[in-house]
């Protein structure tokens, strides 16, 4: 029943990928999919979606606990931005830079606030939110398809800034440095070589995208519950508009020991939106309530993808396919890297996937090669 167990982990994934693909929400694609795991590995159901140890609901409960504040507070903070027009104001700025001719520029510089905000030490979540309000008018005046937003975010935030650039403070960077006795700078010629290759193929994707889609002649088109009207005539100037994010980064450079510094910088931005802009805020109390309204959903489908997750690392077939990795010949380099991509893969999550790595893997490799561990990049 093992092998079945295994083809019962892929079939999952399959499934969970397949299913939202065609557009069913992951919150009921994620319990769906670990149900075919635990059926296929012969895992007790109840059990395994609703116990209070290790399991669906404790996997994605665990998730909100640590980091539902931060998408609140988050899409809160993106509401008093839009709201007040500050995105306007650093929007119109950046199309000043950049012109309206090259659509490609734009998508250039969000990528490039995208990397700097997140080298900075910015949690990818609130980049996101960060960047929400700000692109819409950005892709709005120059008519780029909305859909091709999630390719300079995440180009900014979940290659090089996540994992090669040297220095760079993402948990992806810290977690091996405890094994392998090294500092978040080792290995600098790698990384910026690595950092390089990721830039390259990135640029070259998103201009790829970008001339498909206009040659299918996709513009931008906008739902009405994403439309926040603003008065131009009273925009706050660059420097203003610049303030709530100015501080939020400030606070988690200077207090960034501080427990709980992603909540405390995200409330201080919006305390700073609040006395810059409230002329322009018409109503906080409705912009409360949709700024916590319209976080719910992004953080139960981000949690649920890591409940799914949960339950897959639960698996006896998850077990073996992590023995097998073990065992791949060859290079320990290239054993390492897949099973880092498979673990990846398998889980649904990255800084997870780091984890079990620098934990299963990373001690095992440097044994084979002899390599004293303080010298390891």
């Amino acid at each position: 029943m093992t092998i079945l167990g295994v083809v019962g982990v892929f079939l999952a994934i399959v499934a969970i990928i397949y299913w939202t693909t065609k557009n069913l929400n992951v919150m009921v694609a994620a319990p769906l999919a670990s149900l075919i795991v635990a059926l296929t590995n012969q895992m007790p159901i109840l059990e395994t979606m609703l116990g209070k140890e290790q399991s669906y609901m404790t996997g994605l409960a665990g998730f909100l606990i640590n980091n539902f504040a931060i998408f609140m507070l988050g899409s809160i903070l993106a509401k008093y931005m839009e709201a007040s027009g500050a995105t306007q104001t650093i929007a119109n700025s950046i199309l000043r830079v950049v012109g309206k001719e090259s659509p490609y520029k734009v998508l250039l510089a969000i990528a490039l606030i995208a990397s700097l905000l997140t080298y900075g030490g910015v949690s990818l979540f609130v980049v996101i939110f960060t960047l929400l309000p700000l692109s819409r008018p950005l892709f709005k005046e120059l008519n780029i398809n909305w859909e091709l937003f999630p390719i300079p975010v995440f180009l900014g935030v979940s290659t090089l800034t996540m994992s090669s650039l040297p220095g760079t403070p993402s948990i992806h960077n810290a977690v091996p440095t405890k094994v392998l006795g090294t500092t978040l700078t080792a290995a600098p010629l790698l990384s910026l070589v690595s950092s390089l290759i990721l830039v390259v193929f990135g640029l070259t994707y998103m201009w790829f995208a970008l001339k498909k889609s206009m040659a299918r002649n996709e513009g931008y088109t906008e739902r009405d519950e994403e439309i926040v009207s603003t008065d131009n005539a009273n925009l706050p100037n660059l420097v203003l508009a610049s303030l709530p994010m100015l501080s939020l980064v400030a606070t988690i450079f200077i207090f960034q020991k501080t427990p709980y510094i992603l909540v405390v910088g995200l409330t201080v931005a919006i305390l700073v939106s609040d006395l810059l802009f409230r002329k322009n805020l018409v109503n906080q109390q409705t912009l409360l309530n949709e700024g916590t309204t319209a976080s719910v959903l992004p953080a139960f489908a981000t949690s649920s993808t890591v409940a799914f997750g949960t339950v897959l690392a639960m698996s006896s077939g998850f077990l073996l396919i992590q023995d097998w990795i073990g065992q791949i010949s060859g290079s320990p380099l290239i054993s390492l890297s897949v099973s880092a991509a498979l673990i990846g893969g398998i889980i649904g999550s990255s800084s997870g996937a780091v984890g079990i790595a620098a934990s299963n893997f990373l001690p095992a490799y440097l044994d084979s090669v002899s390599i004293p561990r303080s010298c390891t990049g």
